[in-house]
């Protein structure tokens, strides 16, 4: 088969295209032939070499979706022929998905929906669940309350903003001018401009005094601003920042409001399968979708790495082998 390998860390062009032996699952594994596997920044990181892959050489992509193929002798509930989709796969000391065919361990794949587009599905994994485990597990947010989500044009923001509408909480998020249209046809009952000098106004006018929940994937850029626009008793989840080092230029605006803080990744999620559920729930029934802006076949991986972090686009990038 065909797959994507890694042999020296390094930039994009460290990413190259080879025939390798198709892999045989473990008992606990299923055989998965690949329709399409998600571009996530994640996934440079282990190009790069700051996170640590299972060895070199290397097959990236943590998320995947495709057509069971065979299954490991311990596997039970799966059989050959199923839709499924996963995540957390080019992870954890395990080979990821820019290939034809992937290993997949059952504890990070769940079954696919008919009707549910399996291009979509391969991008969904990482944006949607971590969406899924900031807003419903750690956020519990709850019907009306008005929720901000910061950069709701990338890939956990569009997926965000269509969970808040799906609870039927009031979704606020911010983006640049070009995608407003369609942020709203997604859900969100206020959109933003993240550029605009009042926005802190804005929120706090568009949300009746104060948000209940804030999902912020830049944290030293608006630690301080999620307090300050949060209301009484909100639940701001980090999932990430530009700089290691956020800090409050006033933390008494969170002191007095009793605001609470959790900061989160989805590969710490104790069961990856239940996030996935709920996010293929949502696909199968409307309230979800994954917008793909471009598609990359395998010789193309290093350029779609280049731009998951380079790149405006609104929604997800993904690899159709």
């Amino acid at each position: 088969m065909r797959a994507v390998r890694l042999h020296d860390h390094g930039g994009p062009e460290a990413l190259g295209v080879e025939d390798i032996d198709r892999p045989t699952p473990a008992s606990d594994e299923l055989l998965v032939e690949v329709a399409a596997a998600g571009v996530n920044p994640v996934d440079t990181y282990f190009r790069e070499g700051s996170y640590e892959p299972v060895g070199l050489p290397f097959t990236p992509g943590v998320d995947v979706a495709g057509v069971v193929a065979a299954t490991g002798d311990g596997v039970a509930g799966f059989a050959e022929g199923d839709r499924v989709f996963g995540t957390g796969v080019g992870n954890a000391g395990h080979q990821g998905a820019y290939a034809e065919y992937a290993t997949v361990p059952i504890d990070r794949v769940v079954a696919l929906p008919e009707g549910v587009d399996l291009t979509e599905a391969g991008a969904a994994g990482v944006a949607a669940v971590t969406a899924w485990r900031a807003l419903v597990d750690h956020a519990a947010l709850d019907p009306a309350e008005h929720c901000l989500v910061h950069g709701g044009s990338g890939g956990v923001g569009h997926a965000a903003v269509q969970i808040a509408d799906a609870v039927s909480a009031r979704a606020i998020t911010t983006a640049s001018e070009s995608y407003h249209d369609a942020l709203a046809d997604l859900g969100a009952d206020t959109v933003l401009n993240y550029g605009r000098d009042d926005l802190a106004d804005a929120v706090l006018e568009a949300s009746d005094g104060g948000v209940d929940a804030v999902l912020d994937h830049r944290l030293d850029d608006y630690l301080q601003f999620d307090a300050d626009v949060a209301a009484q008793g909100a639940r701001v989840v980090g999932i990430g920042e530009n700089s290691p080092d956020p800090g409050f230029t006033n933390d008494g605006a969170a002191r007095s409001k009793d605001v609470s803080y959790q900061f989160m990744s989805m590969f710490n999620m104790p069961d990856l399968r239940a996030g996935l559920a709920g996010v293929a729930d949502l696909m199968e029934r409307d309230r979800l979708s994954i917008e793909c802006a471009r598609s990359y076949d395998l010789a193309e991986a290093g350029e779609a790495q280049r731009a998951v972090v380079e790149d405006s686009f609104f929604g997800k990038l993904v690899v159709e082998p």
